[in-house]
């Protein structure tokens, strides 16, 4: 791997919480809001089961990342990682698709923020409000982490507060209604379409990989990243479980496809409930949106710092030791996405683009353990059963892109082909002689 440009420039100002804060808020976001109705049509008295199940096997994944982040303690994550086993295009290939599902997601869920304010109030609704919501949103989030990486850490705390509490309230108020045979269905029950309802699944749990992505900033990152990527995947499981059992419990199962978590908080606390939830809905988003962009900038950061792509990207602010210029580009990048509504097919690539990565990122694990030194081997957080955990992940990643569409997979070339035209400038501008 080429040497960094800007070698120790950022502040290590991520602890354990902050690293905790960025996985959940990665992986909790729009999804619970949208999803328990969605997979309830499919499975069901089972869904509550099959969120534990999917997060059982999603799980082998998440392990597999937490011992490759324990190899290393500069920022890049996945791009550090395929760049050490196959080079510097796969690199740049799996940190492009991991930034790109990013930018997607920031953007499409910036646009779900404007939604949920619109049911709150009419003043929020209309094209003209939600494109001063959306510019709102993403403008500041874009400053507060250009000021800095304790701000970014400090505005992902207050929203996981504002969106764990009413999930937890609506969670103690339901479980009062769960009775045993909702929480251990005695009957045979059959799950439609296996393989669209997992991938639904899969969309609860998706984006904790960014937590990897943030080392450099990250206090002791081989000891916090392990410990934050599975507590955070545990935490997230379990909350999805309880969730989703009281909202069986609560609507009946002719209202699963069109209910969300808005009905469960009406029928519990009337319209104050439904409130709550609305504005839960909201600080979830906004949490997401704020990991987002704490995290996606620091991918392309770590490219020009490896010199594949232009140098100008790795630029430190000189005040606030953040990477100023990417952060900038993300905001921007997402802001236009976001307003001009040509993100949905993006958005719709995205999950097969992050499990290209995933892919990647795990059959790299070889070649480093392979080539750490011993210091590094006896400070990793390494798997117990030789390769069993990274190929049972392998095997689910490989199984997920089975149940995608063509559509799909042409809009991921197009994206890749992008990223390619970018690498391709870079190295023919390195290539040059110097006068």
């Amino acid at each position: 791997m080429a040497e960094n440009r800007n070698p120790e420039k950022l502040k290590r100002d991520i602890g354990l919480f902050g690293a905790a804060f960025l996985a959940l808020n990665a992986m909790i976001g729009a999804g619970i809001f949208a999803l328990p109705g969605k997979v309830a049509v499919n499975a069901g008295l089972l869904s509550p089961w099959l969120f534990l199940v999917v997060g059982a096997l999603f799980i082998t994944i998440v392990l597999t990342f937490a011992e490759l982040s324990s190899y290393y303690d500069g920022t890049g994550g996945p791009v550090l990682y395929a760049t050490t086993a196959f080079g510097p295009l796969a690199g740049f290939s799996t940190g492009w698709a991991i930034y790109l599902s990013r930018v997607t997601a920031f953007a499409a869920n910036s646009n779900v923020m404007a939604t949920y304010l619109a049911s709150l109030h009419d003043v929020f609704a209309g094209d003209i409000a939600r494109g001063a919501i959306i510019s709102i949103v993403t403008i500041g989030l874009t400053w507060a982490n250009v000021a800095g990486v304790k701000d970014g850490v400090r505005t992902m705390a207050v929203f996981t507060f504002l969106k764990i509490t009413p999930l937890l309230l609506l969670v103690m108020m339901g479980l009062q209604h769960v009775s045993g045979s909702t929480l251990i269905p005695s009957a045979p029950f059959l799950i439609d379409e296996l393989g669209t309802t997992t991938l639904l699944l899969i969309y609860a749990y998706v984006g904790f990989e960014t937590l990897g992505v943030t080392a450099g900033e990250t206090s002791q990152p081989r000891r916090t990243l392990p410990k934050a990527y599975v507590g955070s995947l545990l935490g997230t499981g379990l909350l999805y479980f309880l969730v989703v059992l009281v909202f069986v419990s609560l609507i009946s199962p002719e209202n699963y496809s069109s209910a969300t978590l808005i009905d469960v908080g009406r029928k519990l606390a009337g319209p104050a409930g439904a409130i709550a939830i609305t504005l839960a809905a909201v600080f979830s988003i906004g949490g997401n949106l704020s990991g987002s962009i704490l995290a996606a900038p620091r991918i392309i950061y770590s490219m020009a710092e490896n010199r594949m792509l232009p140098a100008w990207f790795g630029h430190v602010h000189p005040k606030f030791a953040t990477p100023d210029r990417s952060i900038i580009v993300m905001g921007g990048m997402a802001l236009v996405l976001a307003l001009t509504g040509s993100f949905v097919k993006l958005a719709i690539a995205s999950s097969v683009v992050r499990l290209l990565g995933y892919i990647v990122c795990i059959a790299s694990l070889p070649a480093i353990r392979r080539n750490a030194d011993e210091a590094a081997r006896q400070k990793a957080y390494r798997l117990k059963g030789g390769y069993t955990i990274p190929i049972i992940g392998l095997g689910i990643c490989l199984w997920l892109l089975a149940q995608s569409k063509t559509e799909s997979w042409i809009a991921v070339a197009i994206l890749l082909s992008i990223g390619w035209i970018f690498y391709a400038i870079e190295n023919w501008t390195m290539s040059r002689p110097s006068n």
